[in-house]
């Protein structure tokens, strides 16, 4: 595992997900850090550069560009060693596995060997010191870099996380993660885990804004990131990625619900 200290960062820290080919999201996430007059070595990705969306390649360009911090998503991984699928942990045979094939094969066709070898380079783990907080970003698990951790994942689960974390990093403060692409934080004993969510696809909530997050002196908060979704949707249409995930940018609903907890889940949240 590789690990990339930053040391101390000054003042607030722009941290997101899941840019997942989407050009637009991606444009946008920038440009709400530069007028919060963040530089890039403050803005921190975690992970999955590409993903659903169609314009993966132009996507990976934009973020090499910023030349801000990334840490390595499963689908870095994959890409960089030229493996035939997405390595997102979903179970064989699955919605959710079926549905990955059609995106994962148009991202490996678009993304050429100078951007795979880049990811090859980019870290299993960031960690820095901001204030008084030392703070630590992965994908989504150090055990498992395509593990799921939920808002309602059992205590132990982070716990297990943690632990490892801490055995690599030391004592940290504050993990960041990404991967579920649910924005959540949780309190587990002295430790705060963060997900920043995903800026390339919404939270499974029925509204097509995405997630990022802001941390500064106070803590953390998550913010909603507006872009120009229908143009996103457009390219996907013209790509022939009309799976489902193309409708998820308007109506903000996951073409599958498989991979998530019964308790996130459409029906559990509209009864609740």
């Amino acid at each position: 595992m590789e690990l990339r200290d930053l040391g101390r960062l000054n003042g607030p820290v722009l941290l997101f997900g899941g840019p997942y080919s989407n050009l637009c999201a991606t444009q946008a996430v920038i440009a709400r850090g530069r007028a919060l007059g963040i530089a890039p070595e403050r803005m921190i990705c975690t992970g999955d550069l590409v993903a659903y969306c169609a314009q993966a390649a132009e996507t990976v360009a934009e973020i090499r560009a910023l030349g801000c911090p990334v840490v390595a998503g499963n689908c870095e991984k994959q890409l960089a060693q030229y493996q035939m699928n997405c390595g997102c942990g979903f179970e064989a045979g699955t919605e959710c596995d079926l549905l990955s094939r059609a995106w994962y094969a148009h991202a490996d066709a678009a993304i050429g060997a100078a951007d795979r070898r880049w990811m090859g380079t980019l870290p299993d783990m960031i960690v820095f010191r901001h204030h008084d907080r030392r703070c630590a970003v992965v994908h989504g698990g150090a055990t498992d870099i395509s593990r799921f951790l939920w808002p309602v994942s059992p205590e132990a689960e982070f716990e297990d996380e943690i632990s490892f974390i801490q055995s690599l990093a030391g004592r940290i403060d504050v993990i960041i993660s990404g991967h579920s692409g649910v924005p959540f934080q949780r309190r587990i004993g002295e430790t705060l885990w963060v997900n920043a969510g995903a800026i390339g696809m919404p939270p499974n909530d029925g509204r097509p804004e995405t997630r990022f997050a802001l941390l500064d002196r106070a803590g953390i908060v998550v913010h909603e990131l507006r872009y120009d979704h229908l143009a996103t949707r457009d390219a996907m249409r013209a790509a022939g990625l009309t799976q489902g995930y193309d409708g998820a940018l308007i109506d903000g609903y996951w073409p599958s619900e498989g991979v998530l907890p019964p308790a996130l889940r459409r029906a559990a949240v509209a009864s609740g």
